[in-house]
């Protein structure tokens, strides 16, 4: 991580280098305090695996038809937002690692480009990832459905062509305003909510959500490519 380069906490020296006073108060008071935050927050998402693994033991009684498209746990997409000031604390922590190397190395923000995806990468795996415990019992969950469902619609185009396309129906009941039709409707409806079940109770906004948060602190360095006056003028150039 260290830089062969004069920077704010070293000074370079014939010999090698020296820290500045706000080097050693980086060193030995910032750091190791960040890293006990890091601990504990790790620590945390390991309870976190851990409870989710164990809950993943219990048969479920998930639901196909739930709207959440995820049989009724849809709900636990929602863990990015307690988890998006680690996820922005992360992206801060490479921020600050590629700008120094840009104004004391000469380095370029594309030159990152790697260290960037990565870091968004990692943070989805870390903290979507303990969620793919439901993975098998929402696969299973969902086969079931398409199977009963499919069962049922069976039945249920069957008689509707039996009633309707082969003279089926009383004489006297219209077509037009029939509740056979809007039953149709409905029972395709419930299919396709099952078809599009996922097996893994996570959304993209979530996805995106998240990964905006891990790279809100490197935005700015992108004025290290385009000066903000120009960036302003392609940005209302684009709204107006």
């Amino acid at each position: 991580m260290a830089l062969n380069a004069a920077t704010w906490y070293v000074t370079t020296l014939a010999d090698g280098s020296s820290l500045t006073l706000a080097g050693t108060w980086y060193v030995f008071i910032s750091i190791p305090i960040a890293q006990f935050i890091w601990l504990r927050w790790y620590y945390r998402l390991f309870l976190w695996a851990r409870f989710l693994w164990q809950a993943s033991r219990i048969e479920l009684r998930l639901a196909p038809l739930h709207p959440d498209r995820a049989g009724g746990l849809g709900f636990l997409a929602s863990v990015g937002y307690a988890f998006t000031m680690f996820a922005v604390a992360h992206g801060a922590i490479v921020a600050g690692y590629i700008a120094s190397r840009i104004f004391f190395a000469g380095a370029t923000l594309p030159d990152f480009s790697e260290e960037i995806a990565l870091v968004v990468i990692f943070m989805l795996v870390v903290i979507f990832g303990p969620l793919l415990v439901f993975a098998p019992q929402l696969a299973a969950a969902k086969q079931s459905g398409l199977a009963k469902y499919g069962s049922l619609a069976e039945r249920y185009v069957s008689a509707f062509d039996a009633k309707w396309l082969e003279a089926g129906a009383p004489a006297d009941e219209a077509l037009v305003g029939s509740a056979d039709i809007q039953s149709l409707a409905d029972l395709s409806n419930s299919y396709e909510v099952v078809r599009t079940m996922r097996i893994v109770p996570v959304t993209t906004q979530a996805i995106t959500r998240l990964a905006a948060a891990t790279l809100i602190a490197i935005v700015p360095l992108l004025l290290t490519m385009i000066p903000l006056s120009e960036l302003l003028k392609k940005l209302f150039g684009i709204v107006f």
